[in-house]
């Protein structure tokens, strides 16, 4: 048998595969097809504090080996998750990570402080990173300051533990990293989706009705690695990796260079029972080569000669 607990410090994970925000609704929705409670830790949709409509469509859009995404988070705001939905998640007993937005700094202040005293909740992951809201892409993890005035405020907002949500549409990924390890977030979790857009030859328009959109899938993996792998060898809070995870392999990808957990996303659009398959073959990998302890193959990337 394979140990495939993980510990993150500020939380224990009964294997290493969580789902992504965006990907996974609120969880319940995926609750006919499979075992909610097999999975490490469930990502909520994110929330802003009230309800939000999101963008105009067209909103997804498929390119070769990847998604194309503006949904603009839409979302039912903090009030209708915590009456509707927390109480019957809860009964799952699976690790539940709300994952937070603010249109003002101050919202994601306030969105923690609403929904720290409500049981169930684990921790929260700030998404400062999303590439579809604010024009142009811009977010506030774009900017290292930015990045550390909202980790700060949210730190102060809650006793519970913060992850921080990094975006690639950056210069230098380290950066910001060590801007929010500074702040006092918990951990990290990265990438975002990567800023792109497609056109319609024929009517000359962009796919997307807001242009820009956020590319997630199997095309970002490579990218998402590499800042994984800088990352961990800069901050000293445990990471967890997010890009182009459809497979197995892609999972221990990311375990082998550092990241602690990860967390599968457009998958979950694809084949509602990725999560427990990806975790079966991580285990038959481990199986297969003698390692009894998943934490074992974690940060064990071996470089030069």
């Amino acid at each position: 048998m394979v140990d495939l607990t993980i510990n993150l410090g500020f939380i224990k994970l009964r294997n290493p595969i969580i789902t992504a925000s965006g990907t996974f609704g609120y969880g319940l929705e995926f609750s006919p097809f499979l075992d909610l409670r097999e999975i490490g830790a469930i990502i909520v949709k994110g929330l802003y504090f009230n309800e939000r409509e999101g963008n105009p469509p067209p909103r997804i859009f498929e390119t070769p080996c990847g998604m194309l995404n503006s949904i603009g988070l839409q979302g039912i705001g903090v009030k209708k998750f915590a009456e509707e939905i927390l109480p019957k998640l809860t009964d799952y007993g699976v690790p539940i990570i709300v994952n937070v937005c603010g249109e003002e700094d101050d919202e994601y202040a306030r969105v923690v402080e609403f929904l720290s005293s409500k049981k169930g909740i684990s921790c929260f992951e700030l998404n400062i990173s999303c590439p579809n809201v604010r024009k142009d892409g811009k977010c506030p993890a774009i900017s290292p300051e930015w990045t550390y005035n909202i980790v700060k405020l949210v730190k102060q907002s809650t006793k519970k533990p913060v992850i921080t949500k990094l975006s690639p549409n950056v210069t230098d990924i380290t950066e910001i990293a060590i801007s929010a390890e500074e702040a006092g977030t918990d951990g990290i979790s990265l990438i975002n989706t990567i800023l792109g857009m497609a056109v319609d030859i024929e009517t000359r328009k962009p796919r997307l009705g807001n242009v820009f959109g956020g590319l997630s899938g199997p095309a970002i993996k490579p990218i998402a690695l590499r800042m994984v792998y800088q990352v961990v060898n800069t901050v000293k809070v445990p990471v967890i990796g997010i890009g182009g995870i459809f497979k197995g392999v892609d999972a221990l990808e990311f375990l082998i260079v550092g990241a602690k957990a990860v967390q599968v996303g457009t998958a979950n659009l694809i084949d509602p029972l990725a999560p427990l398959r990806i975790l079966n073959e991580i285990k038959d990998f481990c199986e297969k080569k003698g390692i009894t302890k998943i934490e074992d193959i974690i940060g064990t990337l071996k470089v030069g000669d």
